[in-house]
């Protein structure tokens, strides 16, 4: 399928299939550099929130910990040579920028997305502040432990902060079809099919997929959902006509590594990025490593870890923050029984079995939100939306909840119970998210990796549409847990579920 996309204002005309390029170049000739430069002008503004951000923290420190006096304030040392506080201050200014800049936190690559932007901010702070305090150490300078222990962890979270706000801002421009990230996509019909579901899968990345080359035996009229737009050989050509950011390489038999370097040479000097998709997915950069072996980069990719030091870590955090939750929860867990013990006849809990770790069944405990005798109804009602063969049992409209029950489905206050599962050992805070033994049965052996770790109450699945996810997509999301957890990843999953349920996204 061959999808025509109209012609914005202004843009280069595309090359036809089959059209004679004109204006290929030799391979290895210089090339005038044609990548739009919205990326440049999104780091301009970085570097100058950057810049306001570290001047008012090391002002406001200075101020802080040594007052606001007129006279200098000079940093203790036993050298001949005084320093002002002021003079440090420029000169750690100076410094900080250039450690931002050289560890390459404004790099195109991170910006926008993922955790390496942050990752890389704090690690240039953390180095910055570790080599100053190897230079004060050596020259003997002593400078105000307050000052320091102020202007580290509160440039890092501004920065930080910063990072995020912007990164927000850049998402509402994508969502309105600017700043997007032009990518071509190289390869068989196949592969570019699959690459082209994995780029607009996340919307929110900002990649603008502009279309296709596929081999030359591949007629016009392949099943791609993109439009074609010539062959491997036209690359070069296409990619600077069109002004893309990157060329995306999907991995597949049509591309033999000497096909790989001559479209690297025809896209030299053009300041169009090289993409080579692997063909592994869902799989976490923590467990992809490379290592290059007589001029051929491979790629090692870890097992994935269900025990050992972090599973204790995991369980240990589990219980704490379980009991942390169940003290800070208990008012509202009161209010919330109250409400349904008056709004409804029955039990204030719902148990019900569900399965857990390695296939053990055991029970859960929710505040009841449907009517009595509710289960009994849940196999008529997914036989008349013909949804009773599908692992993942939710009924559309359900007529069984009450009112009050809707409210605190809602809001999750159904599931504070929970709580109790994870001190039990049950559950664990952030997990897969736990099924009823009759889903469990309709598990194919893909499926059935979810049960390798620990249910959660919270998960991927919660923070990404909650109940308005398919089966497919909630599988997914649970199996790209289940292989590639980390305690920084539920750590960010922790702070979504607040965002996700006071902002009630795909309850029901």
């Amino acid at each position: 399928m061959t999808t025509e996309r109209p012609r914005l204002t202004g843009e280069t005309p595309r090359p036809r299939a089959g059209r004679r390029l004109r204006d290929e170049q030799p391979i290895g000739l210089p090339i005038r550099r044609t990548n739009p430069t919205w990326e440049k002008a999104f780091q301009r503004r970085l570097i100058a929130s950057d810049a306001i951000l570290l001047a008012l923290t090391l002002a406001g420190t200075q101020v802080i910990w040594l007052g606001a006096e007129t006279s200098p304030t000079y940093i203790a040392t036993t050298m001949p040579v005084s320093v002002p506080y002021s003079l440090a201050s420029v000169v750690l200014f100076v410094l900080w920028m250039a450690f931002l800049k050289l560890f390459g936190t404004r790099s195109p690559r991170v910006i926008g997305s993922g955790f390496a932007e942050y990752s890389r901010v704090a690690g240039a702070s953390f180095r910055l502040f570790g080599l100053l305090a190897i230079v004060a150490l050596l020259l003997q300078f002593n400078p105000a432990r307050g000052y320091i222990v102020t202007a580290f962890p509160a440039g890092v979270a501004l920065l930080i902060g910063s990072r995020w706000a912007w990164r927000q801002w850049l998402r509402r421009q994508r969502r309105s079809g600017r700043y997007l990230i032009r990518v071509l996509l190289v390869g068989a019909p196949s592969s570019v099919e699959h690459l082209y579901e994995e780029f607009t899968r996340r919307k929110y990345l900002g990649f603008e997929i502009v279309g296709a080359c596929l081999p030359k035996r591949i007629k016009d009229g392949a099943d791609v959902p993109v439009e074609r737009l010539g062959s491997f050989e036209d690359v070069g050509v296409i990619a600077r006509r069109l002004r893309v950011h990157a060329v995306a390489l999907a991995g597949s038999e049509e591309l033999p590594p000497e096909a790989v370097r001559r479209i690297g040479w025809r896209l030299e000097s053009t300041g169009v990025d090289l993409m080579v998709a692997p063909a592994i997915t869902e799989v976490a950069g923590t467990r992809i490593h490379t290592r290059p072996v007589g001029g051929l980069p491979l790629m090692y990719v870890d097992s994935p870890s269900y025990d050992g030091g972090k599973k204790i870590a995991k369980s240990v955090l589990d219980f704490g923050l379980a009991w942390l939750a169940i003290v800070v929860t208990s008012p509202l867990m009161i209010a919330t029984a109250i409400g349904v013990k008056l709004t409804s006849p029955g039990p204030v809990l719902f148990r019900q079995q569900r399965i857990g770790l390695n296939g053990k069944a055991f029970d859960v405990y929710k505040f009841r939100s449907m009517r009595i005798g509710a289960d009994a109804e849940l196999a008529e009602l997914l036989r008349e939306q013909g949804t009773d063969d599908k692992p993942l049992f939710k009924v559309e409209n359900d007529p069984r909840i009450t009112r009050f029950g809707a409210f605190i489905r809602k809001y999750s206050l159904d599931e504070l119970p929970q709580f109790f599962n994870v001190v039990r050992g049950d559950m664990s805070i952030v997990g897969p998210r736990p099924q009823r033994a009759e889903e469990v049965a309709l598990y194919d052996n893909a499926a059935g990796r979810r049960l390798l770790v620990k249910p959660g109450i919270t998960g991927l699945w919660q923070v990404s549409g909650r109940s308005d996810l398919s089966w497919e997509d909630t599988i997914r999301l649970d199996l790209y847990y289940a292989e590639n957890w980390s305690l920084f990843d539920d750590f960010v999953i922790l702070l979504w579920t607040v965002k996700t349920v006071l902002q009630s996204q795909g309850a029901r």
